[in-house]
C-alpha cells in the first residue's frame, strides 16, 4: 500500500519540481530569443538601407574571433558543446557564451554574412540551461535533461514551433536515438519560452502552401525524387561547410585572420555577382519562392553564400538558410516534376532541413505546426526519404551515430565478408 501511494506523489512532486524549473527556464529563454529576434530584424533594415556596411563584414569577423580565441575558451565549439553536454559530456558551457554568441550573430547580420538563427538560440539555451543547473545544485542526468530542455527552449522560441522545438532538442543529440526521458520538461520549456518571446510582440511568419493534391501513382514517385534531390542538397551543405572549416583551419591556424580573409571573400563574391540577394536572413527568399517569382538557382546562391559564410567560422545558425535552399529547391523542382509550386517549396522547407541535421521527426512536426495537418503524410514521406539519403553525418560533429542509416544491409554485407574469409 505504502509503495502504491509512493508512486503517484513522487510523479507529482517530479512534475510540479520541472515544471517550476522550466517556467524559469522559458521566462529567460523566451526574453533572449525576444531580444535577438528584435535585434536581428533591426540591424537587416539597417544593412538593406546601407549597403556599403557589407565592407565591414571582415573587420567585424576578425573582432570577434580574436573574442572568442582570448576569452571565449571552449565557448567557441559553440552548438556542438551544447549537443555533448546534452549527451552526458563533462565540460562545463560558460556563460560568456550567451554574450559572445548573441552579439556575434547579430553583428554577422548587420554586416551580410549569410547565417542563420537557430544556432544562437540553441547556444543560449544550454548555456542558460547548464548554469542553472549548477546554480539549484541537479544532479548529472538532471543537468542533462535541463540542457536538453534548454536546447527545445531556444529552438521553440526563434521559430514559434513549440512542438517541433521539443522533439528537435529529443532528436538531435544522437542518430537512432530519441531521449524521451527528456520529453516532459524539454515540452513545458518549449511552450513557456514560445509564450514569453510572443508576450513581447514577436511575430513568426507563416506561409501557404496552396491546395494539396490527393495522393496517386505519379505523385508518389514525384516526391520520392524531391525527397532524393533534398536529402542530397542536405549532405552536400553539410559536408561542405566541414570541407570548409577544415580547409581554413589548415591553411590558416590564426581564427582572426581567417574570419577576416573568409569575410572578405564573401564581400569579393557579392561584388563579382553585384547582389546582396542572399546575404543575411535573406527572408525575402522564402515569400519569392513560396509565390512562385523565385530564381531557379535561388538554392545555389543561398548555399554558397552560407557555406561562405559558416565555413569562414562567422557566427549564426544553419536552419533558416536550411529553409530558404529547401524552399527554393522545391519551387526549381516543381515545373520540372509538374508539381504545385508553393506545395512543394513547403516540402523543401522541411526536407532538407531533415537531411542535414537528421532529425526527421521534428521537421514533420514543424511541417504540421507550420502549414497544417492535411499534407501531414506528404511531410512524413519527405523528411524520412531526405533522412535517409543525407548519410549518417549532418551539421553537427558532436551528433551521435547510435544506429547507422541503412543498418538492415549490415547482415547481408557482413554475411559475404565472413563467407570470402572462410574460403581463403
Amino acid at each position: 500500500m505504502e509503495n502504491q501511494l509512493s508512486d503517484p506523489l513522487r510523479i507529482v512532486v517530479y512534475m510540479a519540481k520541472w515544471l517550476l524549473i522550466t517556467f524559469i527556464l522559458g521566462i529567460f529563454m523566451g526574453s533572449l530569443s525576444a531580444f535577438f529576434l528584435n535585434s536581428l530584424t533591426f540591424v537587416t533594415n539597417v544593412r538593406l538601407a546601407f549597403p556599403w556596411l557589407l565592407l565591414l563584414l571582415p573587420i567585424s569577423g576578425g573582432i570577434f574571433a580574436f573574442l572568442y580565441n582570448a576569452y571565449g575558451k571552449n565557448a567557441a565549439r559553440g552548438n556542438n558543446l551544447v549537443i555533448d553536454q546534452g549527451n552526458g559530456g563533462e565540460e562545463n558551457i560558460p556563460l560568456r557564451l550567451i554574450p559572445l554568441t548573441l552579439f556575434g550573430t547579430i553583428t554577422t547580420h548587420l554586416f551580410g554574412g549569410s547565417v542563420g538563427r537557430e544556432g544562437t538560440a540553441v547556444q543560449m539555451g544550454g548555456a542558460l540551461a547548464e548554469n542553472f543547473a549548477r546554480l539549484i545544485q541537479l544532479n548529472k542526468l538532471e543537468r542533462e535533461l535541463l540542457v536538453i530542455s534548454g536546447i527545445s527552449a531556444g529552438f521553440s522560441s526563434v521559430f514559434g514551433t513549440p512542438l517541433a522545438g521539443t522533439l528537435f532538442g529529443l532528436e538531435v543529440l544522437a542518430i537512432g536515438k530519441v531521449r524521451t526521458e527528456a520529453i516532459f520538461p524539454s515540452f513545458f520549456a518549449a511552450l513557456f519560452a514560445n509564450f514569453v518571446t510572443e508576450s513581447f510582440g514577436v511575430k513568426h511568419i507563416h506561409y501557404d502552401m496552396g491546395s494539396i493534391p490527393t495522393w496517386n501513382v505519379a505523385l508518389f514517385f514525384k516526391l520520392l525524387i524531391a525527397g532524393i534531390a533534398f536529402g542530397l542538397i542536405g549532405w552536400v551543405f553539410s559536408r561542405s561547410i566541414v570541407f570548409l572549416k577544415g580547409w581554413y583551419a589548415k591553411r590558416m591556424p590564426n581564427p582572426v585572420i581567417r574570419n577576416f580573409i573568409g569575410g572578405a571573400i564573401v564581400v569579393l563574391v557579392a561584388v563579382v555577382l553585384q547582389t546582396q540577394r542572399y546575404l543575411g536572413l535573406s527572408l525575402p527568399l522564402l515569400e519569392e519562392a513560396f509565390n512562385g517569382t523565385a530564381h531557379f538557382y535561388d538554392f545555389i546562391g543561398k548555399l554558397g553564400f552560407t557555406v561562405l559564410s559558416l565555413g569562414a567560422g562567422y557566427q549564426g545558425g544553419e536552419v533558416t538558410p536550411l529553409f530558404e535552399i529547401g524552399a527554393t529547391l522545391g519551387a526549381a523542382l516543381a515545373p520540372i516534376l509538374h508539381v504545385s509550386i508553393p506545395f512543394l517549396a513547403g516540402l523543401g522547407f522541411i526536407g532538407v532541413f531533415s537531411g542535414a541535421t537528421n532529425t526527421p521527426i521534428a521537421c514533420f512536426i514543424m511541417g504540421i505546426e507550420l502549414f497544417g495537418g492535411q499534407a501531414a503524410s506528404y511531410f512524413f514521406m519527405v523528411c524520412l526519404v531526405s533522412f535517409m539519403c543525407s548519410g549518417n553525418s549532418g551539421i553537427y560533429s558532436a551528433q551521435k551515430v547510435e544506429v547507422k542509416k541503412g543498418i538492415l544491409f549490415l547482415p547481408i554485407m557482413e554475411s559475404k565478408s565472413w563467407k570470402r574469409k572462410k574460403k581463403r
